[in-house]
């Protein structure tokens, strides 16, 4: 075979590669939860994207010897490439801190590098247009249509250059940023989510005592002993209560075998989905430790089957979810700003009124967030007010019994704050860093605190997919 065939061959079979690579990319950013799912489509992209690395160095030592723009656009596909490995790998090891850090940080860099091009070419074709004007110096001049040539009309007589440039960059930008929402906005397919089958009562856990005796210390004493001192009982007892936990009932609503609800499914799990957004921390504490630990809990203390690991989701992929197949709750946290655009906020609305979701929010750590939730809810329900929610009331009374409102810090004050609708609570909001309680070190704080702080997590999961469970069934009805 001819060096030229085997460069040909090389170039068709990197081709048909980056096709697939495109493809792949395409895919898994809009059915990301496919892959979460299904171990095996997990394992396609790990080989798709994987196998960038071997090709990046291949085509890296193919041009090492070529030009410098040849060498710089190879650069620059291997570059693109290798960021999207790491995305997600990030992703797919639960690390996802680093995945948003990642995506954020090579968002910025292609932004850079594709300006970076822009500016060369538009140098690369007035140069070649400069020549070209001399050689035609006495050809009658014709009226230019191409932006890319800075001699077109429409560019004027003056400033021709500058005014090529600032056209080109603005059409830059907003073709950069209408492809990023594009990516980041849309959502991908659709999915559904599945509760648990099975059944139970609404009744408050049974808090049982059981006293036990413990025999502090015993004397012999020799009453012809010359010392004399104080003699106490000879069996004193130290009465110690243990308050135990006692499943009185199936932990669920409905009919049904096992803990669970009558709407769910034999395949269905409780999961727990924390909603990203724009401007600020979303994810501060995600993953394991906080997130994992309450939703760990949750099925220990309830009996009910919960999802391997936590997830996140964007605002704008809840639409992604049919009505009566959607997550009857999810978690928002941070400390920093929360910033929703016009379709965002529709979404949620929708999922929240339309989908009877439920909204859990905690304040992370600032008076500042305080007041972003409470902006963001009434762009949301404008016409639905906060009051504070009762201590007396069914979300803090099922499954367990709450004696008081347990936080870490009172970032928010010292009330839990509810937006109802149709006398449901669709959002549930937290005023002290409850989610630091539910870490690995529970935030120091007594262990009364933070076994409340459990319960309240419990209560409030369970409290939106019984309420869910309700309107299945009331749907079914109808």
């Amino acid at each position: 075979m001819s060096e030229t065939s085997k460069s040909r061959n090389q170039m068709i079979l990197a081709g048909v590669f980056f096709v697939v690579w495109l493809v792949a990319v395409a895919t898994w950013k809009y059915f990301t939860r496919l892959a979460d799912t299904h171990g095996w489509v997990t394992g396609v992209y790990w080989g798709v994207f994987a196998s960038t690395v071997p090709m990046g160095l291949f085509w890296w030592w193919r041009v090492r010897e070529t030009g410098v723009a040849r060498r710089r656009a190879v650069a620059t596909v291997i570059g693109l490439m290798w960021w999207q490995l790491s995305v997600f790998a990030a992703h797919a090891l639960g690390w996802e801190w680093i995945r948003s850090q990642l995506a954020l940080w090579g968002t910025i860099g292609t932004f850079f590098v594709g300006l970076a091009w822009m500016i060369w070419t538009l140098e690369r074709i007035e140069r070649r247009h400069w020549l070209n004007a001399l050689e035609s110096a006495d050809e009658p001049p014709k009226r230019i249509w191409n932006p890319l040539r800075p001699d077109a009309w429409f560019y004027g007589r003056r400033s021709q250059k500058l005014n090529q440039s600032l056209s080109a960059l603005t059409s830059y930008i907003v073709l950069f940023f209408a492809g990023y929402m594009l990516l980041t906005q849309v959502g991908g397919c659709s999915e559904v989510y599945e509760m648990p089958a099975g059944g139970g009562q609404q009744q408050p856990i049974a808090q049982v005592v059981k006293v036990q005796k413990k025999i502090r210390q015993k004397f012999v004493v020799n009453p012809l002993s010359a010392l004399k001192f104080k003699v106490p009982p000879i069996d004193e007892v130290q009465v110690i209560t243990q308050e135990l936990t006692k499943h009185a009932y199936t932990v669920g609503y409905g009919q049904g075998e096992g803990a669970g609800f009558a709407g769910g499914t034999q395949k269905g799990k409780v999961r727990f989905i924390r909603l990203e957004y724009s401007g600020g921390d979303w994810n501060q504490d995600f993953g394991v430790g906080a997130d994992q630990n309450i939703l760990i809990e949750y099925g220990i203390r309830t009996g009910q089957k919960v999802a391997a690991k936590t997830e996140a989701r964007r605002v704008a992929e809840l639409k992604n979810f049919p009505i009566g197949k959607s997550p009857p709750m999810v978690f928002l946290t941070g400390q920093k700003n929360i910033s929703l655009s016009n379709s965002e906020i529709k979404i949620l609305r929708e999922y929240l009124l339309d989908k009877h979701g439920m909204l859990f929010v905690d304040n992370g750590g600032s008076r500042h967030f305080h007041n972003q939730v409470l902006h963001m809810m009434h762009q949301v329900l404008p016409n639905v007010r906060e009051v504070p929610v009762p201590l007396d009331d069914v979300i803090h009374r099922i499954p367990y019994t709450l004696p008081f409102l347990p936080y870490v810090a009172p970032h928010g004050g010292k009330e839990a704050l509810g937006w109802k609708v149709d006398g449901r609570w669709v959002c549930y909001y937290h005023p002290g860093d409850i989610a630091d309680a539910w870490a690995d070190d529970h935030a120091g704080v007594k262990p009364t605190v933070w076994e409340a702080c459990y319960q309240l997590g419990t209560n409030i999961i369970f409290y939106s997919h019984s309420e869910y469970a309700k309107w299945l069934a009331a749907r079914k009805d109808e």
